[in-house]
């Protein structure tokens, strides 16, 4: 009895609904984790105040701020009903055009939660989190097993692309979870038309994931493209075609269409294009002092080293991968390295009986590359073992015999790549490297995870011999990987956070709140006003001096204050309030120049 009530509990504690529930509560708590410590940069205040329906400068805010004679303004004009052109031309100003969908949701998510650093971040923890589960379901279903199923949600847990974003107030855990959803639902409508059946409700789904992954970024499309390759490859069912060609329309003309033509979207190829010619002309005249970043002429050198990191970074197991730091010349010989590796375990070491010399040879090519390297970084152990991994997926692949499987293995594939490709087109397109960056492929990452996984599962397969020499990499690369956490959570992994130093809590909304407890009737709020340097006409608003920090500040005060402020422009860094009974001078808040503007 003893044995059995022992044998019962431990079957529960290890039951994947439990263990699943457990990773998610892990990745939650791992999205949450200082998640609101850090202001916000650049683009989340350009969420912030597309959400808000502000033009940066005030292009629809000249009664509140440019009326001219008037002098003073409040919190309640900053925060006077907007209609929907004003959103849209927020949107445009600062985004392009692009993501509606992301900033409609927010939007709705503020009326409820309120306006806070953690509330409008929530979101993405949320999806970010959702996407855990979704790839638990896609494994489980797809490759009918728990314990791969269970593997590659851990992974995606700990994934350091979804913890770092999920700690930014954008679009991309929304549409990543979302066109991973369409993907979801454009197999199991396949499922059911092997059945015979006619899935309306799944196709209205579909389309319903086709049409917001696109308006929440646009590149979310190609995950979709991925689908049309795999129907056109595999099926031959003509309903199939009409069904999925219906709904996919139908999420174009009655979302994506309207935007792209009446919306904000019809300036976003517009400004696309003006982008390719001005990043194309700095790629050729000043690619490192722009004020952008880096950006390099579209050569097949520049393009293969610019897309070595992106690449590397989608497979956990070779994430770290960078010619900037362990240089180009160093990462060819580990990799020529490892695939001398891989020659000799295909020929002499898979029988059950391998002989010694192979069993020494492996771990020992290794490491043979320090001889001659030029940077003595132990990362260099694990791009060797990247050609390694790689044939055990091969390995694993070739495992898989049933029909269905395969394929799915490789719309896997496809989806792992063709966004980078993408890209990497693109770039050559445009005459510049600007756009190979990690965030635009990051509609990748949940299936080059599931690859992972795979690969994972598959070293502990292996000969004895094997399978510790690649678990100790697995440990080393690990390690790399906690380490680059907690760089992520200490504001100091520029790739992922943007930022190379410690960022304080959001400086705009530490001024509102000592605003709204040392204010009393009488007094007044200076801001900080710069000249203004406009580079287009969108961002032009005709004023000589800036009013940004004016109106990052009301975001944060209440919307019926009526508290008296104005633009200062004989000076550029501090907020000041100045006491209406003594004059006395307060400084509020020193941006220190750029020090505290993210």
């Amino acid at each position: 009895m003893i044995t059995n009530n022992r044998s019962g509990l431990f079957a529960q504690l290890s039951s994947p609904r439990l263990l699943i529930f457990l990773i998610l509560l892990f990745a939650l708590g791992l999205r949450l984790y200082k998640s609101s410590v850090h202001g916000l940069y650049l683009d989340e205040k350009f969420t912030l105040i597309n959400t808000s329906g502000v033009s940066l400068e005030g292009y629809n805010q000249h009664d509140v701020f440019f009326t001219p004679g008037k002098t003073y303004f409040t919190p309640k004009e900053f925060w006077k009903e907007k209609p929907l052109k004003d959103y849209i031309r927020a949107i445009i100003q600062t985004d392009i055009g692009n993501s509606p969908s992301h900033y409609a949701l927010l939007w709705a998510w503020i009326q409820v939660f309120g306006l806070s650093d953690l509330s409008i971040r929530m979101p993405s923890i949320l999806f970010s989190t959702l996407i855990v589960g979704l790839v638990f379901l896609l494994v489980r279903r797809y490759l009918r097993s728990d314990s791969l199923a269970l593997l590659c949600a851990f992974l995606t847990a700990i994934e350091p692309f979804f913890i770092a974003y999920s700690h930014m107030a954008r679009n991309y855990c929304m549409t990543i979870f979302i066109s991973l959803l369409g993907t979801y639902l454009f197999l199991r409508i396949l499922d059911r038309r092997a059945e015979g059946k006619q899935p309306i409700g799944l196709y209205i789904g579909y389309g319903l994931s086709f049409a917001l992954a696109t308006l929440g970024h646009y590149l979310a499309v190609t995950i979709f493209l991925c689908h049309g390759l795999y129907l056109v490859l595999f099926n031959r069912d003509l309903k199939t075609y009409i069904g999925l060609g219906l709904s996919t329309i139908g999420g174009a003309v009655g979302l994506i269409i309207p935007w792209f033509v009446f919306g904000g979207g019809k300036y976003t190829f517009q400004t696309l294009a003006y982008q390719a010619k001005l990043y194309g002309g700095l790629a050729l005249t000043n690619p490192y002092n722009n004020g952008f970043g880096i950006i390099l002429p579209a050569t097949v050198g520049n393009v293969v080293k610019k897309s070595i990191p992106v690449l590397a970074d989608l497979f956990m197991f070779s994430n770290g991968l960078s010619t900037d730091t362990l240089a180009f010349r160093n990462l060819v010989i580990a990799f020529a390295l490892g695939c001398v590796a891989v020659l000799v375990i295909h020929r002499f070491g898979r029988g059950r009986s391998v002989p010694v010399w192979v069993s020494m040879l492996i771990p020992l090519l290794l490491v043979a590359g320090f001889a001659i390297y030029s940077v003595q970084s132990p990362r260099l152990i694990v791009a060797a073992a990247v050609p390694l991994f790689y044939y055990l997926l091969s390995q694993a692949f070739i495992g898989y015999t049933n029909r269905p499987e395969r394929r799915f293995l490789f719309l896997l594939v496809l989806m792992s790549t063709i966004p980078t490709l993408f890209l990497i087109a693109i770039a050559f397109r445009n005459g510049h490297t600007y756009g190979i960056t990690q965030r635009y492929s990051g509609f990748s990452f949940p299936y080059a995870l599931i690859l992972v996984g795979l690969t994972v599962r598959e070293v502990f397969r292996q000969p004895t011999y094997l399978r510790l020499t690649l678990a100790a990499v697995l440990l080393l690369q690990s390690y790399y990987i906690a380490d680059l956490l907690y760089r992520i959570y200490e504001d100091q992994a520029p790739k992922y956070t943007y930022y190379g130093h410690y960022r304080i809590e959001n400086p705009y909304a530490t001024a509102a709140n000592r605003i709204k407890r040392m204010y009393t009737p009488g007094d007044t709020v200076l801001y900080p006003s710069p000249r203004t340097a406009p580079r287009d006409e969108v961002e032009n608003t005709y004023t000589t001096h800036s009013i940004i920090d004016a109106q990052y500040t009301n975001l944060y005060l209440p919307k019926d204050a009526t508290y008296y402020q104005r633009m200062d422009t004989t000076q550029t860094d501090r907020i000041i309030l100045v006491k209406g009974s003594t004059k006395q001078r307060v400084t509020i808040f020193d941006f220190e120049g750029t020090k505290y503007r993210y």
